[in-house]
């Protein structure tokens, strides 16, 4: 090598480095592409996708001609400097010194981090366009790669490790989408992204959590005259109602209004006619998840679900209608008695009925409370007591100060909620 020109090998020193650089930024950009990603752009029939794809699927050959490559041209490039050092200088033991560490400050900049922090800032757009270089160069080094891989094989063996496709897959677990999402903010319109994260949270939800109590359902009585159940009908906020004789929790039936309006329209609507229209209860046992629900309405054909406990007491009703507003929001309107559950104050302060669900007070209030414990906010209050409170006493649950406006028949009616001042404003002196 010491007859050829100066120059000649300058230019293979700078091309060797330039090489070295492709097969650093090749590796890091394979490594930091994003699978999913690349898994649809494969279905949209992108070629390097495919051949990327393919390399990823067996990252002991990828990795093997690439770190082949790299390191056969850091040694050309190493040995180069020798040889332009030793040809030169007369041998000199410091100029050889030197040598050395210019041609490793050169690696490592324009051979080693530089090309890196680019694939790592680009990992997709160079993914895909080395693949159309590294598939050739694979099937040309192939035996190379084949040979020093059962070396490889070989040392894994040793130290009992077994590394297979599965564990590449890289699963994604619930909480790792939900971040996704709320990062893909500026890609997800953010009804949509409200709407993605909800779903994320109704794996934890129950249909406890969306009941509408007994105490605020319209119910029609059978025992009752028929001109109150004619009067009844004619006023009520539903379309589907529960049907009891005698005590509210003896359900016998869901009658559908509009299946008695054409008989309404013949006169006064009698008990007996209505036991004709009316259909089957459907129950739900209490703690049903809301994801299972949703399916078994569908599977059953059902939109109305009476909930009970495990003895069998009627807790309330959960329709198809909760479950969808927990995922989409609100769309319907409000019967009257469900509104004013809460009522805003001048200093602040809001009145809330204490048999409000807390589900619904964390989404329409901005609040916090716990959800891992009772559902309504009348039953966190008792379960913080461990007694029934009387009206005119203050507490504070998870930050948010409390006072206890009326209390009746064992059981918080209404609460006042004071406002919490944000922490950024809260000072030490």
């Amino acid at each position: 090598m010491e007859d050829i020109p100066l120059d000649i090998m300058l230019i293979a020193l700078i091309i060797s480095l330039i090489l070295s650089g492709f097969f650093s930024l090749s590796e890091t950009s394979m490594m930091a592409i994003n699978r999913y990603r690349l898994k649809h752009l494969v279905k949209q029939g992108h070629r390097g996708a495919r051949l990327t794809t393919k390399l990823l699927d067996h990252t002991d050959r990828l990795l093997g001609v690439i770190l082949l490559g790299n390191n056969l041209l850091n040694t050309v490039s190493a040995t180069l400097v020798a040889v332009i050092i030793s040809t030169f200088f007369s041998h000199s033991e410091f100029a050889l010194l030197i040598g050395t560490l210019c041609v490793t400050l050169a690696i490592l900049i324009f051979s080693e981090i530089t090309p890196k922090v680019v694939a790592a800032a680009y990992p997709d757009r160079i993914a895909l366009a080395a693949s159309y270089i590294l598939t050739p160069l694979l099937k040309i080094f192939y035996p190379i790669v084949w040979f020093v891989n059962l070396f490889v094989s070989a040392v894994l063996f040793l130290l009992r490790l077994k590394p297979n496709k599965a564990d590449s897959a890289h699963p994604i677990s619930s909480e790792e989408l939900k971040t996704l999402v709320l990062e893909g903010g500026h890609f997800i319109q953010k009804k949509h992204q409200s709407m993605l994260l909800n779903l994320f949270d109704l794996e934890s939800a129950t249909v406890d959590d969306v009941i509408v109590p007994c105490s605020q359902i319209e119910a029609i009585d059978l025992d009752a005259s028929d001109e109150l159940i004619h009067n009844q009908l004619l006023t009520c906020h539903h379309t589907r109602l529960p049907v009891h004789r005698g005590r509210q929790d003896n359900i016998v039936g869901i009658v559908h209004v509009r299946n008695v309006l054409n008989q309404m329209k013949k006169g006064q609507i009698t008990a007996g006619a209505l036991e004709k229209v009316m259909s089957s209860p459907y129950f739900i046992p209490s703690g049903t998840p809301l994801f299972s629900q949703l399916q078994l309405f569908q599977e059953n054909q059902k939109r109305v679900g009476l909930v009970v406990d495990e003895y069998g007491e009627w807790l309330g009703l959960v329709t198809i209608e909760d479950i969808i507003e927990e995922i989409v929001g609100e769309f319907t309107t409000q019967a009257p008695s469900q509104t004013g559950l809460f009522m805003k104050q001048q200093d602040g302060s809001i009145l809330v009925e204490g048999s409000s669900l807390l589900r619904d007070l964390n989404r329409k209030l901005g609040l916090q409370l716990p959800l891992d414990g009772p559902k309504t906010l009348n039953g966190l209050i008792v379960e913080h007591f461990e007694d029934i409170p009387e009206a005119g006493i203050g507490l504070n649950i998870a930050g948010y100060p409390m006072e206890i406006v009326q209390a009746k028949d064992q059981v918080v009616k209404v609460v006042r909620i004071f406002p919490v001042r944000p922490l950024v404003n809260q000072g030490t002196g």
